[in-house]
């Protein structure tokens, strides 16, 4: 469906959505998801210091991503409501305030509270993504989502190794406190070069809540593309909040170490301007069935890691990251096809399904190496692409084809 870029801007010139524009949203993109990672591979750092056990320290990992979909469901629906710009620089001034109480928390269950404020707080970066795609031109829709996405992306993937080398530098808490410094720029940013967008939608909150069963129920592709890229970020969450306790306990890497690794797995972003282009292209269907089939044999080398060591894990995390990302750009670009004034609406119900996933496979993380060590949380981190893989085989491919 067309957007025209009077739709975009109520009241006002159109906004034309420039080079520099494109590389501002994809920078702002990154800086906020990447609250979501901070604790990430530190979490052996948080625990003892706030007196929690490590059985139950990925709670702080799962916790803020449950905060993220909490967001994405009940906020970033009201970007199909309300003013933009100002709906991301409210939220926004709630993840600086949450970022600094947990720069100073002390005890467990405060931690895990902010922690879900945290995830809670970091939406803005979904109401971001939509504008950017009502901004776009639809033929070149998927580029742009795709390069912005390679922005959000790298802030996931850096979030990692910058986390840890400032905390084995600084110590934990600073991590915090920077992210805090960072997003108070970021809303800066937000406040004095986002153009703004009042929807023409209307309608009282719980029925554009409401509204979301709706979409679910009538769009096929909405349930399906949620469906893979739930399983697979599961996977990607189960792999990243694992690896910092492998790579510690096993060969005893330093955190300074364990962030050149989370760096190294930095280069899977590249996936996501290439998926918009072929989506752009017409190459969805098989686009979508390589990422699959490449999420699903990424642990083949992990799997066997004692013979391949640290070099084996490397290759697990830059090829499961690749695919990971590409399959998120592609159902991306797929869902903002299906109905133009929904698109936050449809953005936030495949974001909830994507973290719902995530804050799955990181609370896994703990249990299954504690009972069964990296050969359990390889075995069952791939099982979840494996099932992705086999639903879009048996159902998904068939329907798009159809439909395509």
């Amino acid at each position: 469906m067309s957007t025209q870029p009077s739709a975009a801007t109520r009241a006002g010139s159109p906004v034309k959505l420039t080079q520099s524009l494109i590389a501002l949203f994809a920078f702002c993109c990154g800086a906020i998801v990447a609250n979501l990672y901070y604790a990430q591979p530190i979490t052996e750092l948080i625990a003892p210091d706030i007196h929690m056990s490590g059985g139950t320290a990925s709670l702080i990992v799962s916790l803020t991503q449950i905060g993220y979909a909490f967001g994405l469901f009940f906020l970033v629906p009201l970007g199909d409501l309300l003013e933009n710009r100002k709906l991301m620089i409210v939220t926004a001034l709630v993840s600086i305030a949450s970022l600094t109480a947990a720069a100073f928390a002390h005890q467990p269950s405060a931690f895990l509270v902010i922690s879900l404020l945290v995830g809670f707080s970091s939406v803005a970066v979904q109401i971001l993504i939509p504008l950017a795609a009502h901004l776009a031109p639809d033929e070149s829709r998927g580029k742009v989502v795709g390069t912005i996405m390679s922005g959000l992306l790298l802030g996931i993937l850096l979030a990692r190794p910058v986390s840890s080398v400032v905390a084995g530098h600084f110590g934990w808490r600073a991590v915090f406190g920077g992210a805090a410094v960072l997003m108070a720029i970021v809303t800066s940013v937000l406040a004095l070069t986002i153009p703004r967008r009042q929807p023409d939608h209307r309608a009282t909150y719980f029925e554009l809540i409401a509204s979301l069963g709706h979409l679910l129920r009538t769009m096929p592709i909405l349930r399906h593309r949620s469906l893979y890229q739930a399983l697979m970020f599961a996977s990607f969450s189960l792999f990243w909040t694992a690896i910092p306790v492998e790579l510690t306990r096993h060969f005893g890497l330093t955190q300074t170490q364990i962030g050149i690794f989370a760096l190294v797995g930095a280069i899977g972003a590249t996936s996501a301007p290439v998926a918009g282009r072929l989506a752009d292209a017409g190459h969805t269907v098989r686009a979508t069935l390589i990422a699959l089939v490449v999420g699903a044999l990424a642990y083949t080398p992990a799997l066997i890691h004692p013979a391949w060591g640290v070099v084996g894990l490397v290759v697990t995390g830059i090829v499961l990251d690749f695919a990971v990302q590409m399959n998120m750009v592609l159902g991306q670009r797929e869902i903002y096809a299906l109905h133009a004034a929904s698109r936050n609406r449809l953005n936030a119900l495949y974001m909830t399904s994507i973290f719902a996933g995530g804050a799955l496979g990181s609370a896994l993380a703990s249990p299954l190496y504690e009972h069964g060590g990296w050969p359990l949380v390889a075995a069952v981190a791939t099982a979840f692409p494996l099932i992705a893989l086999a639903h879009y085989l048996m159902i998904g491919r068939p329907h798009a084809a159809r439909h395509g």
